[in-house]
């Protein structure tokens, strides 16, 4: 199936298509807090609040290098006239902060949000966020009161969201929930996390999609997350510490700091119910290349993969 663009700004719509406690700070007899339970599969989201939008917090950036300047446009999913859903590149931040620091010469995904105005006066702005390795569905507002209505929605649960992970061996169920506090790592690293019964609550539901090998012979388990809760690196701790790494996580899992396969967390799909007299918007996102091999193993194929829009008329403009 095709996505389309039609005239006047309509809607717009995708057709569908063990645990490292050394890695975790924890030291070896430490007990994890939280648990593992068998259940069935839903999902939920998490929002940013305004002050961290308008990235109040960080000195606006120089203007961002056209050299490395993701085609934005190219990887549009969703358009409406209150927000945009695009596939984020893995590698890159979404915001400036101390992440963008290091990655060339200190720009963010959010430096590049002016190609896609589309007419309008200002760009769209974040929704929430990825981590820089993840890939997938992001977010967008266009203007301010859809960008604080869209705020709430991810705050209170009401987005829900679904990843794909490719993870190192993987639980022996084929579905179930980790709910399992987090807490700070360390003051020095305030985004990097670690199980702590006195944390914030996290849950995360999964389920096992396709189970395979890598090349030399290792188990590979594909899985679908959940997050109930939207916890920093949440995903990614809750996997490490159940035993079963996500592929590529140089913080949590087994991967080298540099030259390893990149992180398998992808940001599939994502549902909006961005107004009460219409249906919630799905929107899917392709599967990265860095995924394509593992996820082969595991039994996924590129049959029916989501589409990306096409590109807007050349004059085209919104009211």
């Amino acid at each position: 199936m095709e996505a389309t663009a039609p005239p006047n700004d309509a809607e717009v719509r995708l057709r569908p298509p063990d645990s490292l406690r050394h890695q975790l700070g924890l030291p070896p007899d430490a007990a994890l807090s939280g648990s593992l339970s068998l259940m069935g599969c839903r999902d939920s989201g998490f929002g940013m609040d305004t002050k961290d939008r308008r990235s109040q917090n960080h000195p606006p950036a120089a203007p961002a290098s056209r050299a490395h300047a993701p085609d934005l446009v190219a990887r549009l999913l969703y358009r409406d006239g209150m927000m945009l859903v695009i596939d984020k590149p893995a590698g890159i931040p979404v915001h400036r902060g101390p992440q963008s620091a290091t990655f060339k010469g200190g720009v963010a995904l959010e430096d590049y949000f002016d190609v896609l105005r589309f007419g309008l006066p200002r760009a769209p702005a974040l929704a929430h966020r990825l981590d820089r390795e993840t890939s997938g569905c992001l977010v967008l507002g266009r203007h301010r009161k859809a960008t604080a209505h869209l705020g709430l929605l991810f705050k209170h649960g009401e987005i829900d969201k679904t990843y794909w992970a490719i993870v190192e061996g993987g639980p022996l169920e084929d579905s179930g929930t980790i709910d399992m506090p987090l807490g700070r790592r360390d003051a020095e690293r305030g985004w990097w996390q670690k199980p702590d019964a006195d944390g914030q609550q996290a849950i995360t539901y999964w389920r096992v999609m396709g189970r395979g090998l890598n090349a030399n012979g290792a188990a590979l388990t594909w899985l679908a997350l959940e997050p109930i809760t939207g916890r920093t690196h949440q995903l990614r701790v809750h996997c490490a510490a159940s035993g079963f790494p996500i592929l590529g996580d140089t913080i949590y899992g087994t991967a080298p700091r540099t030259g390893g396969p990149g992180l398998h967390l992808h940001a599939r799909e994502i549902v909006i119910p961005i107004s009460k007299n219409k249906p919630p918007v799905h929107v899917s996102a392709p599967l990265p290349d860095h995924m394509h091999e593992a996820m082969s193993a595991c039994g996924w194929t590129a049959d029916n993969e989501p589409l990306y829009l096409p590109p807007p008329a050349p004059r085209e403009t919104e009211i």
